[in-house]
């Protein structure tokens, strides 16, 4: 499994040039069955790195563009009368997919972003008093213009909170931009991969996260970081009991993806900023500066 893992970092680093460290959260991330956003400036790569993860995955795939017209039947389907059975038939939407793209969602309005929630969270939709079960794997990547973009609306804390990691791709350094202009196209690259994790391979890996050991030490450090959120005035809300069970389980696929089989504090440390910056500071950008106090403040016992 983690001969597949590396192929599949080496194939992603690839495509989007630079960012080692960004595509390794967002791998951690669907290990950890959890949910993407990808919250930057038009251009760096926010979509390429979806198309790329789907492709190498080797998941069905949908790309949703959110617009401020939007319904949230786009998303989820619609009942349609059929005349020739005389009966309602329910066609399924996009989030029917093992992997959706929610593009630019904040430029959707509340009322259709909530139709991802129940999705999100149950990985299921009910409609018109039906439930429909999502397939599995499920993971939903979105991406975000800035706040201070024209046509944006924010998201509100209950939909930021679905999701278990924000990164930001940004600027990539100049080594980096020099290839992205000499070399091909993107997306006739992405084009050429071939997947290098089955379905299999990935609900297998998913499973095995589950069963990384995490010591009582460690259960208090990461209890010590959650309280610190609580109680300090550097925050208007602390992490809430999802957000620490979000903690642990990224913590969890960062250690599987070094090969260890128990978590230790600078697995916590490493995807902290990921998980902990979006939910601490709604809006914010710098990730890094939002948690620096709890690495700098909190002690390892």
């Amino acid at each position: 499994m983690h001969t597949a893992i590396t192929q599949l970092l080496d194939s992603a680093n690839q495509i989007i040039l630079g960012k080692p460290h960004k595509i390794r959260l967002a791998v951690c991330c669907l290990l950890a069955r959890g949910h993407l956003l990808i919250e930057d400036l038009p251009g760096v790569g926010k979509t390429t790195l979806a198309f790329t993860l789907a492709k190498l995955l080797g998941m069905q795939y949908q790309r949703i563009q959110f617009t401020s017209d939007m319904l949230p039947a786009d998303i989820l389907g619609a009942s349609i009368f059929d005349g020739e059975s005389h009966q309602f038939t329910f066609h399924r939407g996009a989030i029917f997919n093992q992997m959706v793209l929610a593009d630019e969602i904040n430029r959707a309005t509340p009322k259709t972003q909530s139709a991802l929630l129940e999705a999100m969270e149950e990985h299921q939709v009910t409609i018109e008093g039906k439930t429909y079960l999502l397939p599995e794997p499920f993971f939903v990547i979105a991406t975000q213009n800035p706040s201070f973009q024209i046509g944006t609306f924010p998201l509100p804390e209950s939909q930021l909170d679905r999701f278990l990691m924000r990164i930001e791709l940004g600027y990539p350094d100049y080594a980096a931009e020099r290839a992205l202009l000499m070399g091909e196209s993107r997306h006739d690259l992405i084009a050429a991969l071939p997947a290098k994790v089955s379905h299999e391979q990935l609900l297998a890996m998913q499973a095995a996260v589950t069963k990384v050991y995490c010591s009582s030490a460690l259960l208090d450090y990461c209890q010590a970081l959650v309280n610190y959120t609580r109680e300090s005035t550097e925050f208007s809300c602390g992490l809430s009991p999802r957000g620490s069970l979000a903690l642990l389980r990224a913590a969890k696929a960062w250690a599987f993806m070094d090969e260890r089989d128990a978590v230790i504090p600078e697995d916590l440390q490493a995807v902290l900023a990921a998980v902990a910056g979006h939910r601490l500071r709604a809006g914010a950008v710098d990730s890094e500066a939002i948690v620096a106090p709890l690495l700098t403040k909190v002690a390892i016992k």
